[in-house]
Formats: structure tokens, C-alpha cells, sequence
């Protein structure tokens, strides 16, 4: 797998969301939850479930949580 994406996680899949169009994805990278929402066809064609091995792959210009 080539990327130019340069934060790049192995973790495995704890949890698959689905929703109506969208799906939550939960990645264990070393004791720390990564989320990404995804299509629910992503999650079919990569066959992503619980306990499976997987990537997450970081390449965002903004990341934002804010609370008062």
C-alpha cells in the first residue's frame, strides 16, 4: 500500500455503526479509539467487521472539537 498520507495507524476494528447512508468505524490503535465515517458500500467492499485488522489513514487540513 503506497500513500501520501504520512499518518498512517494499524489498529483493529472494535466497532461497525451503520447508519442510513453512513458508517462509524472504530479503530484500536494501541489503547486509543480512531472513528471514521464512512459509506456503508465502503464498509461492504473492504468487508470491514468487528475484530478484523485495519488502517486508518490521516490526511485532514482541519480537525475540529470545540465545548464551553
Amino acid at each position: 500500500m503506497k500513500l501520501s498520507a504520512r499518518n498512517v495507524f494499524k489498529g483493529r476494528i472494535v466497532a461497525v455503526k451503520k447508519g442510513a447512508t453512513t458508517a462509524h468505524v472504530q479503530i484500536d490503535v494501541g489503547g486509543s479509539i480512531i472513528t471514521a465515517s464512512i459509506t456503508n458500500e465502503a464498509v461492504a467492499e473492504l468487508k470491514l467487521k468487528r475484530g478484523k485488522d485495519a488502517y486508518a489513514v490521516i490526511k485532514a487540513s482541519n480537525v475540529m472539537v470545540a465545548v464551553d
